[in-house]
């Protein structure tokens, strides 16, 4: 199975008939429209295609097809994959299509991006969408995106981060100097912009480059932690930029 080009509609023939469901060839699962679902690619290497599933019909000789709305993984899209994406990350397109139902491998979730941070367990078929894109300019809707850290990232739910205690910020550990193992290890942080100098060369011991960033406190207080997609969103003071701004892409 092959997309179609964006803005190239699909021809619908006269006589068909509208269905509320169908059931997956060789399964038990069953598709209804809002459902969102794995399609078959043109090529056996790629991952499947996602897509949300708009109508179902059924032409005189049962033939089925669906009308979809697909969604872009970040490496389909203009700019091409970038640090902060998740590996689970989609962005819900304008570019719709008619396609086989015969070509629906499996269903899947697509979470908003808040819920998918709330997931004790991410599954082989949980996504989430933060986004929407316009296929033919690239754009993305909505435009402003939160970013945090040194490096002015946006957030990316794979990536372990530390919170600051003082300024409320979240830091990568890699840009405070520190390793995953050591940030796993900690009861407090403090950044250096919320330390004395003299206090953050008292910190831990940390031989890190630089080695003056990071300040701990070393006590039974809860670890201010977050791993990935088991964080109920990301509360912090962070900078909000434009999402389609070159400096942006261009940073990473």
């Amino acid at each position: 199975m092959a997309k179609t080009r964006p803005g190239v509609a699909s021809k619908i023939k006269p006589g068909r008939k509208e269905l509320d469901t169908y059931t997956i060839k060789g399964t038990n699962k069953i598709v209804k429209v809002g459902d969102c679902v794995l399609m078959r690619p043109s090529d056996a290497g790629k991952p499947p295609y996602v897509a949300r599933v708009e109508k179902i019909e059924a032409d005189a000789r049962n033939n089925v097809k669906v009308h979809c709305r697909w969604y872009y993984r970040p490496e389909e899209s203009l700019g091409g994959r970038r640090q902060f994406h998740g590996a689970k990350e989609l962005f819900l397109s304008d570019h719709f299509d008619v396609q086989s139902a015969h070509t629906i491998e499996g269903k899947c979730i697509v979470h908003t991006f808040k819920n998918y941070t709330r997931l004790e367990n991410v599954g082989a078929e949980d996504y989430y969408c933060r986004f929407e894109y316009k296929a033919a300019t690239g754009a993305f809707t909505p435009d402003r995106v939160a970013v945090y850290c040194k490096c002015e990232m946006p957030y990316n739910p794979d990536d372990l981060m530390v919170q600051c205690e003082g300024c409320k910020d979240w830091y990568h550990p890699a840009c405070v100097g520190m390793t995953i193992e050591e940030a796993k290890k900690l009861d407090h942080f403090v950044c250096a912009e919320c330390s004395s100098d003299d206090d953050v060369k008292k910190s831990n011991g940390f031989t890190s480059s630089p080695a003056d960033d990071v300040k701990v406190r070393g006590n039974k207080a809860q670890k201010k932690i977050i791993a990935g997609s088991r964080v109920e969103g990301i509360k912090a003071r962070a900078e909000m930029v434009s999402y389609n701004s070159e400096a942006l892409w261009c940073r990473f």
